[in-house]
């Protein structure tokens, strides 16, 4: 390992880093615009300059490799010269709008302007103007203020995987563009916001909205899918204003996907802030929090134990899960399940559902198959890492099985349905080899394929697959479920499932048609089939007028995921926790509180009155909740069954990325994004629906 000096500190550094990191790990702050540490290196601001022995001038140290015996000088006279220098060239054409740019108190080039640039500037010419692109309902832009540092062009090449923009023309003339003018069409194209420097690129829909130092910041995690993306959510009084990603290396490094920025917007519209009950009349009416509950109480007294169900969504906190099996286990029902979608997922042992290897463990995979899922719509982080791996892999194979999409990596389009899985597992295909003879095979399965009839069987099927082929083995373990759902591994966790002799979601749905089912409890599920629940009383908690709103018979407004403390588990099994960064809106209240008024109203108290007390019962239903972002090896085990399979192909698990929930199907963005991304390629106009 090489030593180099550094303003007088000798340091032993690994091979192969450059010369800046090198400082950073001597705790010397060198400025930079253009160097990104997840981007590949450009070297075209100059302002990280600093001195280097027997160098005939000042070096650009992000591109300069360390090497044994340098000698770095970071603060001469002329290594300050320089700088200024620097500085003084970038703000000759920066327009002086700082009181008006949304990245004001927030501005890299504010910030090193005051620590490294001269206090006045001795050019007087008319500044340049650049003329505003589109890109689209999510970023705006302000080209005036590009210092040309290149981040954009290098995310959306790198990271996004679209090389829609590039700096075109020379000299006074050059200018961040579009090749053909069109939107950016990456899911993660939010994280160009954080990435400029400047106010270049800002937020649309966050646009003199507020500054930085009016917001109180709340740290928590995105629901919008199941990757359990560390975020921070920006308030001001009761208004969530925006979410910014945090970073968490094993999670999602330092990126947050569109929707989960975008969508926060929704949490205003639509909103449920009061109990309703239906009248005589067939008419919701307005109603106080004791009526309500005591027409529930009444409804569930009226109906046996194998007359009642329940089903959670998408978007459950553990604890109102656990709140609501604690009051369906009191009336001794048994149809209770928190897969909305109808998964047969959650029956074996943890390993049989979770993305085992980690989102981290994608770092060393050399071969994946993809079975099922739009990655790229299903976790835009995991594509992304999928393509980090992609590139920097010496060897890196990856497969697909199920209905087209569009990576953004190398992958190969090898079959549409089990068929092709069959001819995998039975030697019949080549990528059988690929699997056998990589040193970390993976295997990524859409959680969506389980909820087909054969689901169970496909399972066992993967199983048998994955241990034939060395996914799964001594010290690695590429068996892979991919989730969208924020809620599902917590819920199965917790068991959240139909008991000896329960129903499933199909078979609640099912009943219902049939008249078999009295009443259904709905905590947040809003994407069942609401045709089909026949005469059934339906109960509804959630925090949206949503689907199941409008079919409820009582409404009871819950908390959305930004305005309670929650426990989530993301698709790899990691336990995390989102707190509050507002209030719920009117009467609405946080939903395990509701559950235990309600189990009040029964007669029936749940063992707990405050939050502490409810974790407590969490960690006795399964002690993985006492493991705080920590992730354990799940025991292989068995599981699912050597049923026939169908043959019909797979379906996508998500028509439009851009509305899955009632949060982003309540959002004016997500609309726009809609309109912009996914209607043209369906071939509809916005007014086609």
């Amino acid at each position: 390992m090489p030593k180099l000096t550094i303003d007088g500190m000798e340091i032993e550094v690994q091979s192969g880093l450059t010369v800046l990191q090198a400082c950073e790990q001597a705790g010397v702050e060198i400025p930079r615009f253009c160097y990104h540490e997840r981007l590949s290196i450009a070297g075209n601001c100059r302002m990280c300059l600093v001195e280097m022995e027997r160098a005939p001038k000042p070096v650009a140290s992000c591109a300069m490799p360390v090497g044994d015996g340098m000698v770095i000088k970071t603060n001469t006279e002329t290594v300050k010269k320089a700088r200024k220098g620097v500085m003084e060239f970038l703000l000759i054409n920066h327009p002086l709008d700082c009181p008006i740019c949304d990245q004001g108190g927030e501005c890299d080039l504010q910030d090193q302007s005051i620590a490294f640039g001269f206090d006045h500037s001795r050019y007087s010419e008319n500044k340049r103007a650049v003329p505003d692109k589109d890109f689209g309902p999510l970023i705006s832009t302000s080209m005036t203020r590009c210092i040309h540092c290149t981040r954009c062009v290098r995310f959306s090449t790198e990271i996004g995987g679209v090389e829609e923009l590039g700096l075109v023309n020379r000299g006074e003339h050059a200018e961040i563009s579009t090749y053909v003018s069109r939107a950016i069409s990456t899911e993660l194209s939010g994280n160009m916001i954080d990435l400029c420097p400047v106010g270049a690129l800002t937020s649309k829909p966050y646009a003199y909205v507020g500054r930085s130092w009016e917001l109180k910041k709340t740290e928590s995690i995105d629901v919008m899918d199941a990757v359990g993306t560390n975020i921070r959510v920006d308030a001001r009084g009761g208004e969530v204003l925006r979410i910014l990603p945090r970073l968490h290396e094993d999670v999602n490094e330092e990126w947050l996907s569109d929707k989960g920025r975008f969508s926060c917007d929704g949490l205003k519209k639509q909103r449920l802030d009061r109990p309703y009950v239906r009248g005589k009349d067939g008419k919701l009416k307005p109603s106080t929090w004791q009526d309500a509950l005591t027409v529930v109480a009444e409804k569930i007294k009226a109906s046996n134990s194998e007359r009642l169900a329940a089903i959670a969504g998408d978007l459950c906190d553990a604890e109102s899960m656990l709140a609501l099996k604690g009051v369906m286990q009191s009336q001794e029902c048994k149809n209770i399940d928190c897969r909305q979608d109808g998964s047969k997922l959650g029956h074996g042992p943890r390993s049989s559902y979770l993305f085992n290897s980690g989102i981290s463990g994608i770092d060393e995979a050399d071969a994946v198959l993809i079975i099922g899922s739009n990655v790229r719509w299903e976790a835009p982080i995991i594509n992304a890492r999928l393509r980090k791996r992609y590139l920097q892999a010496e060897t890196f194979s990856a497969a697909s099985i199920g209905p087209n999409w569009d990576p953004n990596f190398a992958c190969d389009m090898i079959g549409a349905g089990p068929d092709a899985i069959n001819d995998i597992a039975a030697g019949r295909h080549p990528f059988n080899d690929v699997l056998r003879n990589a040193k970390n095979p993976m295997i990524i399965m859409g959680a969506h394929i389980f909820a087909r009839q054969d689901g169970k069987a496909l399972l066992g099927m993967l199983k048998g697959l994955a241990e034939a082929t060395g996914v799964v083995k001594d010290g690695w373990n590429g068996f892979n479920i991919l989730h969208s759902a924020a809620s599902r591994v917590g819920g199965l966790d917790l068991g959240f499932l139909p008991e000896s002799g329960g129903k499933d979601t199909c078979g609640i749905i099912e009943a219902c048609e049939k008249g078999e089912i009295d009443l259904v409890y709905l905590l947040g599920a809003d994407e069942i089939d609401f045709d089909r629940l026949g005469n059934a009383a339906v109960i509804y908690q959630g925090h949206h007028g949503d689907k199941a709103a409008h079919r409820a018979d009582v409404i009871l407004p819950g908390a959305a995921y930004t305005e309670k403390d929650g426990t989530y588990v993301n698709t790899e099994g990691r336990v995390q926790l989102a707190r509050a960064a507002a209030f719920p809106p009117g009467e609405a209240k946080e939903d395990w509180k509701i559950l235990r008024a309600l189990s009040s109203a029964l007669g029936k108290d749940l063992p707990y009155n405050d939050l502490g007390s409810l974790r407590q019962n969490m960690v006795a239903q399964n002690s993985i909740f006492q493991a705080i972002d920590s992730l354990e090896s799940p025991v292989w085990g068995d599981f699912g069954t050597k049923d026939d399979f169908l043959l019909e192909p797979f379906e996508p698990a998500i028509e439009n990325y851009y509305m899955t929930d009632p949060i982003s199907r309540a959002s004016e963005t997500m609309a726009a994004c809609t309109e912009s991304f996914v209607l043209p390629q369906q071939g509809k106009t916005g007014t086609d629906g």
